[in-house]
C-alpha cells in the first residue's frame, strides 16, 4: 500500500527547514537525508537534496531543488490546537526567525511555508451542522478581524457574548 506525503520544494534550505519544524512539533524526526548527484540542475553535488522526515506522525518529504518554484498560500500545513496555550505556542514557534503573520490564523514561516494555527473548537462554532447559525456567523466574522486566534474572543461571539 502506498503512503500519501507532502512534497515540499525549497530552494536550498530543506533540511534547515526540516529540522525547524521537527524541534517545534513533538513526535517529530529526520528520518532520512539523501544528498545531491553529480550534474543534478541547480544543486552542487553532495549538498542535502531530499530530506525525508515525520512532523507529528505525518510523513513528509522536502526538496532542495533551486529556485525554479516556490511555496505559496494554496498550500499550508494546519496545527488543530486545543488550548489557547498551544495556539500561543505554535504561533511562536513558527514565527521564529523572521515568518510573518497574515490574519485569520494563517501565518508563512521563515522559510515560506503556510500554516494555519487553528483551536478545534472553531470548526465545531462555524461549520458543524449542530452549530447554531447565528452563533457560527458572530464566530466567523470575529475570526475575520483577528490575526493570531484568541479562543475565548470567538467563544464569546458564538455565544453572542461581549468579550
Amino acid at each position: 500500500m502506498g503512503i500519501v506525503r507532502p512534497h515540499l520544494w525549497f530552494d536550498d534550505n530543506a533540511l534547515e527547514a526540516a529540522q525547524f519544524y521537527v524541534s517545534i512539533f513533538p513526535n517529530s524526526s529526520i528520518t532520512d537525508v539523501l544528498h545531491a548527484p553529480a550534474d543534478m540542475p541547480g544543486v552542487t553535488k553532495g549538498d542535502p537534496f531530499v530530506v525525508h522526515f515525520v512532523l507529528d506522525g505525518q510523513p513528509v518529504e522536502a526538496l532542495s531543488a533551486g529556485p525554479s518554484l516556490k511555496l505559496n498560500a494554496a498550500f499550508s500545513m494546519v496545527v488543530d490546537c486545543d488550548t489557547q496555550e498551544e495556539v500561543d505556542r505554535y504561533w511562536s514557534a513558527l514565527l521564529e526567525g523572521g515568518g510573518q503573520e497574515v490574519q485569520c490564523g494563517w501565518l508563512t514561516d521563515r522559510f515560506g511555508l503556510s500554516w494555519q494555527v487553528v483551536p478545534r473548537q472553531l470548526l465545531e462554532w462555524t461549520l458543524s451542522p449542530d452549530a447554531d447559525p447565528e452563533g457560527a456567523a458572530r464566530a466567523t466574522a470575529e475570526m475575520l478581524t483577528q490575526v493570531k486566534l484568541d479562543i475565548a474572543a470567538l467563544e464569546a461571539a458564538y455565544r453572542g457574548e461581549s468579550t
